[in-house]
Parts: structure tokens; C-alpha cells; sequence
């Protein structure tokens, strides 16, 4: 049987438990606005920093039954060069003091999320990283371009704002086709619930990052407006 449709079967609870972050379904209504973007934004700077180093230690820790991972982790690492100074670009596109995100430190939620993926592989079964990349990786293409779009729609911002959003997006359609591929080829039942276990996990810990973000103040804007 192959593993990655199996993998997001018994993952799709916790992956409608992320979606049902308020946030996300208020910004699919298009309920939107400037903080709550560039609050997500400082957020996703704060995680996405750690993806190489993530993956290179992940390639470091791999038993040697596993050494064909390792091509395409650094094709991974490759690919992911640079993105964290993508989400920079776009805080400074929308006037946010990108400096100061850079200097300052992550919201709980993002460091404890971070904290778990290092510990997984550090001291659990490092192909359990691939659960972070699994949720990570499926929400962009799920929400990333349809989120840019409602978001650029309703504040007006300049294209310039959303090099990670679509970016990403646009990647991850072809990550995702790889991982599977991947995960189809991970034929051990302890290694297979390993992946499931941190999955579960890590849609917990980014849902709370997306519950962590400031909501858009809706309805005071309505009535302001009228």
C-alpha cells in the first residue's frame, strides 16, 4: 500500500484543525488586514529561517538505510536558499520595519513549533521532519495563492508584498509532488508513524501560530467606514 495517501488520511483531522483557525477562515471571507498580514509574515520569517538548517540536520542524522534521502534534501536546501529574506522583501513592501523583525524573536507558538522540529530529529526519529514539511508545504499550495490574492484585493498592496506568498505557493505545487514520491518509498511501519505522529503534531503547533496572529478588527472597520 502506499504510504502518502495513508498519510493524509490519518492526518486530515488535524489538518481541518488548522484550517479552522479563525484567522484563515475570516482572510478565505476576505477579512483582512494590514497588521494581522504583516503579523503573519513576521511569524512565518521567524520559522522559515530555520528550514535549511532544518533539513541539513536532518540530512545529518539520517541512518544509513536511508543515505538515498540525502540527494533530495540538498536539493531541498537548494530550493530554499533565500526565502526567509523573501518574507523581509514583503514586510517591506507592505511598511513594516523588516530591520526589527530581523533583530527581534519569534511569538511562543512559532519557537515551540521551530523547538519540536529540532528535537524530533535530535531525539526521535529524524524522518519525522517530514511531518513539518508534509503540513507546511500541503497548506501553501492549499491556501497560499488564494490567501495572496484575497489579501492583495482587499488592502490594495503592491505586488512587491507577496513574493512568498505566491512564490511559495507556486513551489510547493512541485514540492508536493516530489514528497510524495518520497513518502511513497518509506516502506517501514516505524518510520511511516513516525512521519504521521509529527504531522498530527505539527498542524497542532502551526494552527496555534495562525491562532496566534491578530485578528482584523471587521467590524469596527464597517463601522468607520459607514
Amino acid at each position: 500500500m502506499r504510504f502518502f495517501p495513508e498519510l493524509q488520511r490519518q492526518t486530515e483531522a488535524a489538518r481541518q484543525g488548522l484550517l479552522s483557525a479563525p484567522i484563515i477562515q475570516g482572510c478565505l471571507r476576505g477579512e483582512v488586514s494590514l497588521p494581522s498580514y504583516v503579523a503573519f509574515l513576521t511569524q512565518a520569517y521567524y520559522h522559515v529561517r530555520h528550514t535549511v538548517p532544518l533539513l541539513q540536520a536532518c540530512r545529518a542524522a539520517l541512518p544509513a538505510h536511508h543515505a538515498w534521502l540525502r540527494e533530495p534534501l540538498d536539493e531541498y536546501v537548494e530550493e530554499e536558499q533565500g526565502h526567509d529574506e523573501w518574507i523581509l522583501d514583503d514586510i517591506r513592501a507592505c511598511g513594516g520595519d523588516a530591520e526589527a523583525v530581523r533583530r527581534g524573536a519569534p511569538d511562543h507558538a512559532a519557537e515551540v513549533m521551530v523547538a519540536y522540529a529540532y528535537d524530533t530529529i535530535a531525539r526521535g526519529n529524524p524522518l519525522g521532519f517530514f511531518g513539518m514539511v508534509h503540513v507546511l508545504e500541503g497548506t501553501s499550495v492549499a491556501l497560499a495563492l488564494m490567501a495572496a490574492d484575497q489579501i492583495q484585493q482587499h488592502l490594495a498592496l503592491p505586488d512587491g508584498g507577496f513574493s512568498y506568498l505566491r512564490s511559495h505557493g507556486m513551489l510547493d505545487r512541485e514540492h508536493t509532488a516530489h514528497f510524495e514520491l518520497l513518502m511513497d518509498r518509506i516502506e517501514d511501519p516505524a518510520d511511516q508513524a513516525a512521519i504521521v505522529h509529527a504531522a498530527r503534531a505539527f498542524y497542532r503547533l502551526y494552527g496555534d501560530v495562525f491562532r496566534g496572529l491578530p485578528l482584523p478588527q471587521v467590524e469596527r472597520a464597517r463601522e468607520l467606514a459607514a
